[in-house]
């Protein structure tokens, strides 16, 4: 009798299962994920952060990105061992996540017949660019597979690049690099590449959390890539990151300048600022041409932080 029970469960379970198993989250649940994004979402309800942002954090370093996410308590969100197609640029986009693992039969087939329902065609691995929009970045977990585990060639490559006018974030790798190479505009952060085509894996969820290395990764982060590493930086962090990094960017000209004219000591400009300094600071504001923020954001910007 409790083999019986027992039996009758797992097949709830995995009716059940069969069932509510879903590729990708309602737009309700995602944004569950980030209750404190105000702003514009994505239809798929990704926070949409705007442009205006994504392009201004290309400029900041990944060490000041770094220590304002650390000083806000979120000290995983950093990746740094990766393969860089392109070393020398930088890549920011709105992530979409997808979550692969190792294949195991009967799950595959609940995950491909739902994909079948909802319409979805070609192979598993294309189930996520079919969502890329502009703006976006391809970020999957696929456990660091390299033999065997290719996500993608420089077909999926190419569509990928026409979709997001990006590129893709793959704990993983790809085949096909020389073609990758030739798609100008795309990049790759990837664990490595191989000829090898894709087996043996399988699609497990699209825009759903996701572990990138060390860094913990929602959908709808925004993700800051350079030649140093990648990280994630949840969405209602990105505009005051950016206006932080530039105006400690204003402040180290200002005090760089100082300095190498000997007006201040370095114990001056290194400590809380004195109203004589502060002064000076913004008498050199105003002399200045070319700010990284529009003046009102810089002052109101000052007129809520302690600096």
């Amino acid at each position: 009798m409790h083999i019986k029970k027992l039996l009758t469960s797992c097949l709830v379970t995995i009716t059940f299962f069969s069932k509510a198993q879903q590729i990708t989250p309602t737009a309700d649940q995602i944004k569950l994920y980030t209750p404190e994004w105000f702003g514009e979402r994505s239809s798929d309800g990704r926070p949409k952060v705007t442009d205006k942002f994504l392009n201004r954090l290309r400029n900041v370093s990944m060490e000041e990105a770094w220590g304002y996410l650390r000083n806000k308590g979120y000290q995983n969100q950093y990746e740094n061992e990766w393969t860089v197609m392109r070393p020398d640029s930088v890549m920011v986009g709105r992530v979409v996540t997808a979550q692969y693992m190792p294949l195991r039969p009967d799950v595959d087939k609940i995950i491909k017949d739902k994909g079948k329902t909802e319409g979805r065609i070609g192979g598993t691995n294309s189930w996520p660019i079919d969502v890329l929009k502009d703006g976006d970045v391809y970020v999957a977990d696929s456990y660091g597979k390299i033999v065997d585990g290719t996500l993608i060639g420089d077909n999926l490559g190419n569509s990928i690049y026409a979709k997001s006018h990006r590129g893709v974030i793959f704990y993983g790798s790809v085949r096909d690099i020389e073609g990758l190479e030739e798609i100008k505009g795309f990049n790759a952060w990837i664990k490595g590449s191989d000829p090898s085509y894709i087996q043996q894996m399988m699609l497990t969820g699209i825009n759903v959390p996701i572990r990138i290395g060390r860094a913990t990764v929602l959908p709808g982060d925004i993700v800051l890539a350079k030649k140093t590493g990648t990280i994630f930086i949840p969405a209602p962090f990105v505009e005051d990151l950016v206006l932080n990094a530039e105006f400690v960017g204003l402040r180290d000209d200002f005090g760089h300048l100082r300095l190498r004219e000997g007006k201040y000591t370095p114990g001056q400009i290194d400590q809380q600022w004195t109203d004589e300094i502060k002064k000076d600071f913004l008498q050199w504001l105003d002399t200045q041409k070319n700010l990284p923020m529009t003046r009102k954001e810089l002052d109101d910007y000052m007129k809520n932080r302690t600096w």
